[in-house]
C-alpha cells in the first residue's frame, strides 16, 4: 500500500506572483491609477490611494523596483566619488552613506578618484552613464565650478567644502577649530616645541588644520618654527618619513600633531623604533578618530570628526535633494578625544 503523499507546504518563494493588474482590479481602479498610488505620485484621491494600499497589503503585492524606476524616471541609485577605498577614513564614511541610503530603498554605485581631478571627472561621467539619480562627492579636486554646473543636471552633495548652489549641498567640518583644540591641548600640558605633519597642501582640510595649529601657537605667544613643520600626504608612510627626518636632523620637539590618524600612526612607529616612549618622551595627537585609534599602542589622543555620522548626514542631504527639499543637515562638530598618547612635557627635549 502506497504511503500517502502530502503536498509540500507553500513558501514565500513558491507563492504565486501578484501582478499590478490584480491590485488594480481588487481596488476598483485603473492600472495607471494603481501605479501612481503605489509610487506616491500626485493626482490620486485619498480614497483611491487607500483602496490601492489596502489591496497591496491584502494580496501581498511586492512592487517591482525596475517598474517603479520606469514609472517615475528614477533608477533608485546614488553615485559616490570617493578617493581611496583602502583608506579607513573613506571606509567609515562609506558605511554611514550606504546604511542610510539602503534603509531608504536606494542603491549605491561607488567609484574612486585617487585625488586626481581628471580621474574624478571620469568617475562622474561613468556614474551619469549609469543614470544615477544624484552624486555624492567626498572632497576631491574637482573645481567648484564643475560641481555647481553638475548640480544643474542632478542633485549633488559634496563634503569638505564651503559651497552654495541650487541643487547642491555642501558639508564641511570645522578643521580649523579641531586643529586648534588639538594644539591647545598640547600647549596646556607644557609643550612648546610642537611639531606638525601636514596633509596634502592641495587639500582644503589640510590647509585648515595647519592654520588651526598655527593659530593655537599664536594664541600662546609662540612663533611657528618652520623646522617643526613637514609635509605629509595622509598616508602612514609620510608620517613615518616626517618623524624620521626630525630625528635624523636632531630637531628638538616634545610633541607631534599629525593632520590625520594614519600619519600619527606612522610617526609613532618610527619614534618607538628609535627607543622613544609615547607619551613619556613624545606626546602625539592625530585627527579623524578612526576605528584603530582607540586600540593603538598607546591609545591615541585625536580629534573626532564622527566620520560615519558625516557619511550618514551626506546621505540624508542627498535624500532631501531627491525629494526636492532643501537639506538642513550640517557636518558634526569636531571633538577632542583625550587618550593615553599625550602627557606633560618632559624636562629634557628628546632627540
Amino acid at each position: 500500500m502506497k504511503a500517502a503523499v502530502h503536498p509540500a507546504r507553500s513558501t514565500a518563494a513558491e507563492a504565486p506572483h501578484v501582478t499590478l493588474r490584480e491590485v488594480a482590479r481588487a481596488s476598483g481602479v485603473s492600472l495607471a491609477t494603481a501605479s501612481r498610488a503605489i509610487n506616491n505620485a500626485p493626482h490620486v484621491s485619498p480614497a483611491k490611494r487607500a483602496a490601492v494600499m489596502a489591496a497591496v497589503a491584502r494580496l501581498g503585492f511586492v512592487p517591482n523596483a525596475v517598474a517603479q524606476a520606469l514609472a517615475d524616471g528614477r533608477t533608485r541609485l546614488v553615485g559616490l566619488v570617493a578617493q581611496y577605498f583602502e583608506s579607513p577614513f573613506y571606509a567609515l564614511m562609506l558605511r554611514g552613506i550606504e546604511e542610510t541610503l539602503t534603509r531608504a530603498g536606494h542603491g549605491l554605485v561607488v567609484s574612486s578618484g585617487h585625488w586626481d581631478r581628471d580621474e574624478e571627472a571620469r568617475c562622474v561621467q561613468t556614474l551619469r552613464a549609469r543614470q544615477v539619480d544624484g552624486i555624492i562627492v567626498l572632497t576631491g579636486r574637482l573645481e567648484d565650478s564643475f560641481l555647481t554646473s553638475l548640480a544643474t543636471e542632478l542633485p549633488v552633495v559634496v563634503t569638505g567644502r564651503q559651497l552654495q548652489a541650487p541643487g547642491l549641498h555642501a558639508l564641511r567640518s570645522d578643521d580649523f577649530e579641531g586643529a586648534r583644540a588639538a594644539t591647545r591641548h598640547l600647549l596646556e600640558r607644557g609643550h612648546t616645541r610642537i611639531a606638525h605633519i601636514t596633509g596634502d597642501a592641495g587639500h582644503p582640510d589640510a590647509q585648515e588644520r595647519e592654520r588651526g595649529y598655527r593659530q593655537a601657537l599664536r594664541d600662546a605667544g609662540i612663533a611657528a618654527d618652520p623646522a617643526l613643520i613637514l609635509p605629509g600626504d595622509y598616508l602612514e608612510t609620510s608620517g613615518a618619513r616626517a618623524a624620521g627626518t626630525w630625528l635624523q636632523r636632531g630637531t628638538r620637539f616634545t610633541a607631534i600633531f599629525a593632520a590625520n590618524d594614519q600619519m600619527a600612526a606612522g610617526a609613532t612607529q618610527v619614534l618607538q623604533c628609535h627607543g622613544l616612549r609615547v607619551p613619556e618622551d613624545v606626546s602625539i595627537v592625530g585627527f579623524d578618530d578612526l576605528l584603530a585609534t582607540a586600540h593603538a599602542s598607546p591609545p591615541r589622543t585625536t580629534v573626532s570628526l564622527s566620520v560615519a555620522e558625516l557619511g550618514r548626514r551626506a546621505a540624508l542631504a542627498m535624500l532631501d535633494l531627491l525629494a526636492a527639499r532643501q537639506p538642513e543637515v550640517t557636518a558634526p562638530q569636531p571633538q577632542l578625544v583625550v587618550r593615553c598618547s599625550t602627557g606633560l612635557a618632559p624636562a629634557a627635549f628628546c632627540a
